[in-house]
């Protein structure tokens, strides 16, 4: 055990698969131990460096790990998957994890300290809160429709409309089917309070950090985005530049060579759909207000929405402003505005 250079882990949440080499690839350990068992055991090795995939708890597990003096690297799993010989057990997963971590062209994800991944519960608490309200919006919509009663779409609509439908005495509603209503509209309204209070909360947590304070002079960008940006990507030395960080969001085309011909496609949509959603709507907040505006920034959208249309330019505003929020990031510059 005391050569061991690289240790690939496989983790669940009560049984932990260790595979471990030297530094010539020679196995020297290929154990299985519990959850409790993991740490202690990894504080007999000298240090070395530990592979790991990036899944839930992973983060927890790297900054543990670290502590103890060994190097983390924490890889995605479509990155550690070709490195997986034969049929898939916990073995088997290991000994690829050893071996992608061994491979310096594999890319590591940034740990996440303890205030990253709090700021990143905030928001993954209010996503589910806007989701479940989403839910019951078309569920409202989608019986009223079965009396034939049709609501446009969105929140807003809904919240005009239900008072409305249950006071109206002349619709052929039931009254049984009037209080059904209205108990799924007051659960719209307790969402509502909800998602208040958590804007309110990140709003505060982006006012009290230069950091943010600095990101959200970016047209388009607020504490929202903001703040889910710094959380993703709080190292900006895991990318090489913006146009990397952009590629991890999605933010670019895919492509596909071969023979010397290479082909565009769409939008390829990786990495984080979350921070790619916010870019986007702060994107196209921008473009609806960027008319007989004359600066250079809001002139080329003007031309390029005109050329290409609305969803192209949203994405190519979103895709600038993700490299311009990096730089920033790694930088530690202000932004400028566009003369």
């Amino acid at each position: 055990m005391r050569q061991i250079t690289t240790l690939g882990i496989d983790t669940a949440k009560q049984v932990f698969q260790l595979h471990g080499v030297d530094a010539q690839g020679n196995v020297v350990l290929h154990k299985r131990v519990t959850r409790k068992q993991v740490l202690p055991l990894l504080a007999q090795l000298p240090p070395c460096l530990v592979g790991l995939e990036a899944c839930g708890g992973s983060h927890y597990w790297a900054r543990e790990i670290t502590k103890l003096g060994h190097t983390v690297k924490l890889m995605a799993p479509q990155a550690v998957k070709p490195y997986v010989q034969g049929n898939k057990t916990d073995g088997r997963d290991a000994e690829g994890i050893c071996e992608a971590a061994s491979r310096p062209r594999v890319r590591a994800v940034a740990i996440n300290s303890t205030a990253d991944q709090d700021l990143q519960t905030l928001h993954r608490i209010r996503e589910q809160c806007v989701k479940m309200r989403t839910a019951l919006a078309n569920q409202l919509r989608g019986l009223l429709g079965e009396y034939g009663l049709v609501v446009p779409q969105g929140i807003g609509r809904i919240r005009k409309a239900i008072p409305l439908i249950v006071e109206d005495a002349d619709n052929g509603l039931s009254a049984l089917c009037r209080e059904w209503l209205w108990d799924v509209y007051q659960r719209v309204c307790t969402l509502d309070a909800e998602i208040t209070r958590y804007n309110a909360r990140i709003a505060q947590l982006a006012d009290q950090s230069e950091v943010c304070r600095r990101l959200t002079r970016v047209e388009g960008v607020g504490p929202l985005t903001v703040t889910a940006f710094v959380a993703a990507v709080h190292d900006p030395r895991a990318f090489k530049n913006g146009r990397h960080c952009a590629a991890w969001l999605g933010l670019v085309l895919t492509q596909h060579g071969t023979g010397g011909k290479t082909v565009l496609g769409g939008m390829s949509k990786r990495g984080n759909q979350y921070l790619r959603r916010l870019l986007l709507q702060g994107a196209m907040a921008v473009i609806r207000r960027v008319d007989g505006k004359k600066d250079a920034r809001s002139v080329w959208l003007q031309q390029l929405r005109a050329r290409r249309g609305t969803q192209v330019a949203a994405v190519a505003l979103a895709n600038k402003n993700a490299r311009i929020l990096w730089a920033l990031l790694a930088t530690g510059d202000s932004y400028r505005q566009a003369a």
